[in-house]
C-alpha cells in the first residue's frame, strides 16, 4: 500500500476515538475546494513505508483506539481489504472516508465486516454534482447505490457536506436532505481557504447561511450539526 502520510494522533478524524490517520493517494474527483488535493492526481513516492506503519501501530496499542483511512479515495485501492486487515488484526477499529463513487469496494468492505464507521461525503444536490466534484459529467447511480448501502444501517455512519459559498444555496440543501432522508447524522462543514486549495477564489459560507441550511436539512435527517465553523 502506498501511504502518503501519517498523522499520528486525532481526536478529530475519527468520533469518540483517540486515533491515527492514514493519507492514501488517487482520486476520480476534483473536487475545486480540496484540502488534500496533492493526494488527488496519483500517488507520489510513499510517505510512510508500510512496514513502518504497522510497526508504528504495534507500538501504539493500548494508546491509540482506532485508526481512521482517508484520501484522496480509498476506495481506488484494489488491496484496500487485505490493508484493512491487517489493522484490525492489530486490534483496532477502523473508519473509512469516502466519495461514495465505489459501491462494489464499499459494499465488500461492509459485507466482510472490515469497517466499523463510514464518513461519505456528499458534495452537492445532484444537478450541481459534476460540477462541484470538478468534471464534466457523472453517473449519480454510484453515489445513490453507496448511500443505500449505508442506509442499512449496518455500522455506524455519517454524511456530511463541506459547504462552499459559491457552490451551495438552499435549494440543494433540500435536494439533499431528500436524498439521504431517514438518515441518523449528517454534518455541514464550512469550508476553510489554505495553500493547498486549488479555487483560491471560494469563500466560507456565513454563519446565517450555515445555519439556514442547518434548519433545512434538519427536516430530513434526524441529527444535523455544523462542525468546525470556529476553525
Amino acid at each position: 500500500m502506498n501511504i502518503q502520510g501519517l498523522q499520528k494522533m486525532t481526536l478529530l478524524d475519527y468520533p469518540g476515538r483517540v486515533a491515527c490517520t492514514v493519507f492514501l493517494g488517487g482520486c476520480d474527483f476534483r473536487c475545486p475546494f480540496c484540502h488534500n488535493f496533492e493526494l488527488v492526481a496519483g500517488p507520489l513516492p510513499a510517505a510512510v513505508d508500510e512496514e513502518e506503519l504497522f510497526a508504528f501501530l504495534k507500538k501504539r496499542q493500548g494508546l491509540l483506539d482506532g485508526v481512521a483511512i482517508t484520501g484522496g479515495e480509498p476506495c481506488l485501492r484494489k488491496d484496500l481489504p487485505e490493508f484493512i486487515e491487517r489493522i484490525r488484526a492489530l486490534g483496532y477499529p477502523v473508519k473509512l472516508d469516502t466519495n461514495g463513487n465505489h459501491p462494489d469496494m464499499l459494499a465488500r468492505l461492509l459485507d466482510a465486516g472490515l469497517v466499523d464507521y463510514v464518513a461519505m461525503d456528499i458534495k452537492n444536490s445532484p444537478l450541481k454534482y459534476a460540477r462541484t466534484v470538478g468534471l464534466r459529467s457523472i453517473d449519480l447511480q454510484a453515489i445513490s447505490e453507496s448511500i443505500a448501502l449505508l442506509m442499512r444501517g449496518s455500522i455506524e455512519c455519517e454524511f456530511r457536506t463541506t459547504v462552499v459559498h459559491e457552490l451551495h444555496d438552499d435549494g440543494d440543501f433540500e435536494e439533499i436532505g431528500r436524498w439521504i432522508e431517514g438518515a441518523e447524522r449528517y454534518f455541514l462543514q464550512p469550508f476553510a481557504d489554505r495553500d493547498t486549495v486549488p479555487d483560491r477564489t471560494l469563500s466560507a459560507p456565513s454563519a446565517a447561511e450555515l445555519e439556514r441550511y442547518r434548519a433545512i436539512s434538519s427536516r430530513y435527517v434526524r441529527n444535523v450539526e455544523i462542525r468546525g465553523a470556529d476553525n
